[in-house]
């Protein structure tokens, strides 16, 4: 079993939501870490009827228990009325919950009770490079990061089965999407434009629906936690800066199918674009899995100088490239983003064997980055 980096930070004897994308292994790790707290899996047809039909039968069930342990509920967005039991028992019986999810998004939208912020929240992302022994980057850029997709010899059936039952099946069920066309085709031209500038019109007009569709179907996907938006940096620019957000989905697999990307090699295009994506996940992730909760932002000028993401208020700049040996050129946005503001670090982040220093720009082998930024010395 992985090690998951994710081990609620700060939460100490709180409740809290555990939400995560499907497959990404919640079950596994709550199941480590409370092997011996009352379950009830909503997945499971007789338990989800059973509290269905009178959620008032779990707090009869807990009150009976009589254990100090947690009470975990799995897949907790399948009941949203068990949370008016679940508050009263946090209230006057002070049990502590742990309630898992694949979608915030039910609960959200049907204005159920949310527990008054007597529940932490925390997610559960795919994989990350430093939960897996003897990591594979060609084996991740291709597979993906799902538990099951990574470590299979045959991902493709595996992802065309998981996108197929659960983004276009499930989530357009929980959204009530009827036409199953023109998500199926905004998935598929959504990829096109991952780690990419959002353009709604443009994607619209691929699409065949309006712009509003489309910003109601990226929504969706962000409230699955299938995608999610990365803003642009805009702190008082004196450059014209580009406003409009980027859009990553979670899971770089998941891209590579919709895309029909073939095998994924090294010093390809496509290595490219998924490098970036593969970096962006393992940044997002220490973010929350550590508890620091930095931000993350692009920054782009209208002349079309890029940095890459920007962590917490200008502190870390960093620019990706798939490059073996990074050259000056590689440092433009970095340097263009220094004379705007003051930065800590300046970080290139390449496929170089070694780390250089190139004026202000520390170029770093993608690896070492990696090592660094889990032993807590990137940022802090």
């Amino acid at each position: 079993m992985y090690i998951r980096k994710q081990i609620f930070d700060g939460s100490l004897n709180e409740s809290l939501f555990l939400w995560g994308a499907r497959q990404t292994g919640k079950s596994t790790l709550l199941k480590a870490i409370f092997p011996d707290s009352l379950w009830f899996d909503l997945l499971l047809s007789d338990v989800f009827e059973r509290l269905h039909k009178n959620p008032s039968q779990l707090r009869e069930i807990v009150l009976a228990s009589q254990s100090n342990k947690p009470v975990v509920i799995d897949e907790i967005q399948k009941i949203p009325a068990l949370l008016n039991e679940i508050h009263w028992l946090i209230e006057n019986q002070h049990t502590r919950f742990i309630l898992s999810g694949s979608s915030p998004r039910r609960i959200i939208r049907s204005e159920t009770n949310l527990l008054g912020g007597r529940a932490l929240r925390y997610e559960l992302y795919p994989l990350i490079s430093a939960e897996i022994p003897d990591f594979d980057l060609i084996r991740a850029l291709n597979n993906g990061l799902l538990p099951r997709h990574y470590l299979s010899d045959k991902p493709k059936q595996l992802i065309s089965a998981y996108i197929g039952n659960y983004l276009r099946e499930e989530i357009m069920a929980e959204a009530r999407i009827r036409n199953v066309a023109n998500f199926s085709r905004f998935l598929e031209v959504a990829a096109f434009s991952n780690g990419e500038m959002v353009n709604y019109s443009n994607i619209a007009s691929e699409c065949g629906v309006s712009a509003p569709t489309v910003k109601e179907y990226f929504q969706i996907l962000e409230d699955s936690l299938t995608g999610r938006f990365l803003p642009s940096f805009q702190k008082k620019p004196k450059r014209r800066v580009i406003q409009a957000p980027k859009f990553y989905f979670f899971d770089v697999g998941i891209v590579n199918y919709l895309l029909k990307r073939g095998e994924i090699e090294s010093g390809s295009e496509s290595f490219g674009h998924a490098f970036e994506h593969f970096m962006y996940q393992e940044i997002f992730a220490h973010s929350n899995y550590t508890g620091l909760h930095y931000p993350l932002y692009y920054w782009r000028t209208a002349s079309q100088l890029e940095v890459d993401l920007v962590l917490g208020d200008h502190e870390v700049a960093i620019e990706i490239k798939a490059t073996q040996n990074a050259i000056p050129r590689h440092t433009k946005g970095l340097i263009c983003f220094a004379e705007e503001y003051s930065v800590k670090k300046l970080l290139l982040i390449t496929n170089d064997p070694f780390p250089r220093q190139m004026g202000s720009v520390l170029v770093l082998p993608w690896q070492v980055f990696l090592q660094r930024l889990w032993a807590g010395e990137i940022i802090s």
